[in-house]
């Protein structure tokens, strides 16, 4: 295998989650025990330091169609308004005819939020269903896979392009990394926002390790990338969003100094090893760890009568539940608000979803898979935790 990112041969094996099925295939009945699974192993390239699988599961068959919906959860959407007034107030304020796509747009929460500050907005959405509820929603969106083929189709160049979230799935790597330069204008934007790997391991939020992940990105190892495309990073900070993500401000090679806290938070990626073999392999080893705990946990609530069920059915939470083993035999469904998911079951493990709405009685514990948004879970169901309804978090990030 080739590296992603760099095309060097040096890979050296560093996580084993085992075999997995997809985890954004969430089953109908007639599916269940027919789901093909798939090698979850993460590897290290010694040449540049960036983690990524070893396996792709085909973009057709995750991208496609799906039932994520980014709209569903408020803070989510608060982060995105958050994003779109600072890059506008910080770059296009008083710019006339500004525009902005967003590459993996899905129901068109981010691009709704640019729309309010008067852009021209374009999204390029895979998912059928999902860019179908954007167009309905008034937000332009082209059903289809963004790559340099789509920018050569469009002929046209863009003051902002944003890239949330998806940035790690990508397939066609470099081909849409191209695509974003020849789409960007020569005084454009591009803002990246992806998942922090210091923050993954220092959270121990392994679960965000699944088949749409291909790559794991620190600093040092995405500007490799973007580098190889002309491109460099001038700014970041990073956001408690999804338990830690980086948002990143991105443009041609050479038109921007990198910032004090860039530099500063590449600094710290240096002193505490973040890109080195070491640090990824001690990580597996606690990941290990984790399960044991857990287990014992899920045991003990079993023998002590307790009924468990999962708080969410977050695509991230399937990484957890099959890594761990974890069924029905110790979770009895999972509560979800997303109505896409409404009679579906959890694949690999088979635990049916059932609307948060419909519960017909509460558990004596929620087991929370949708971990990244504790804040708001907690401050949404005080009236649960004064009933004596447990919420425990298998992973406790520092803040979200």
């Amino acid at each position: 295998m080739h590296c992603r990112v760099c095309d060097s041969t040096n890979l050296e094996f560093a996580i084993n989650l085992g075999s997995q099925p997809w985890c954004n295939h969430f089953l109908k009945s007639e599916e269940i025990g027919k789901e093909p699974f798939y090698p979850l192993h993460v590897l290290y390239c010694h040449n540049c330091g960036t983690v990524q699988l070893d396996y792709t599961v085909k973009k057709e068959i995750m991208f496609g169609d799906h039932t994520y919906l980014s709209g569903v959860t408020r803070s989510l959407s608060e982060h995105f308004k958050n994003v779109a007034y600072e890059v506008d107030s910080r770059f296009f304020k008083d710019t006339q005819g500004k525009s902005v796509l967003d590459i993996g747009s899905n129901d068109g929460t981010q691009l709704k939020h640019f729309k309010a500050l008067g852009y021209d907005v374009l999204g390029v959405e895979s998912s059928k269903t999902t860019a179908k509820i954007a167009n309905e929603a008034g937000i332009v969106t082209l059903n289809d896979f963004f790559n340099l083929d789509i920018v050569k189709k469009l002929d046209r160049k863009f003051h902002i392009i944003n890239a949330a979230g998806v940035f790690f799935h990508l397939e066609e790597l470099h081909s849409v990394t191209e695509g974003i330069r020849e789409a960007l204008r020569h005084d454009g934007v591009f803002v990246v926002q992806f998942l922090y790997m210091k923050c993954i391991i220092e959270n121990l939020a392994f679960d965000q390790i699944y088949h749409e992940h291909l790559l794991y990105y620190n600093l040092n190892t995405i500007e490799v990338l973007l580098n190889r495309h002309g491109l460099s990073m001038f700014d970041a900070y990073l956001s408690p969003i999804h338990g830690g993500s980086i948002i990143a401000y991105v443009t041609h090679k050479g038109k921007k100094e990198p910032s004090d806290r860039l530099q500063a938070m590449r600094q710290a990626e240096i002193d505490e090893k973040s890109n080195e073999l070491s640090t990824y392999l001690e990580f597996a080893q606690r990941i290990q760890q984790m399960k044991t705990e857990n287990l014992v946990y899920l045991q003990q609530a079993k023998q002590q009568g307790k009924q468990v069920f999962g708080f969410g059915a977050p695509v991230k939470g399937n990484t957890m539940l099959n890594y761990f083993g974890v069924g029905t035999e110790y979770i009895n469904c999972l509560v979800e608000k997303n109505e896409l998911r409404r009679g579906l079951y959890s694949p690999g493990m088979h635990i049916p979803i059932v609307i948060e709405g419909e519960l017909q009685e509460l558990p004596d514990i929620y087991y929370v898979l949708a971990w990244n948004f504790k804040k708001e879970i907690l401050s949404n169901n005080q009236h649960l935790i004064k009933k004596g309804v447990e919420f425990y978090f298998p992973v406790n990030p520092k803040d979200t």
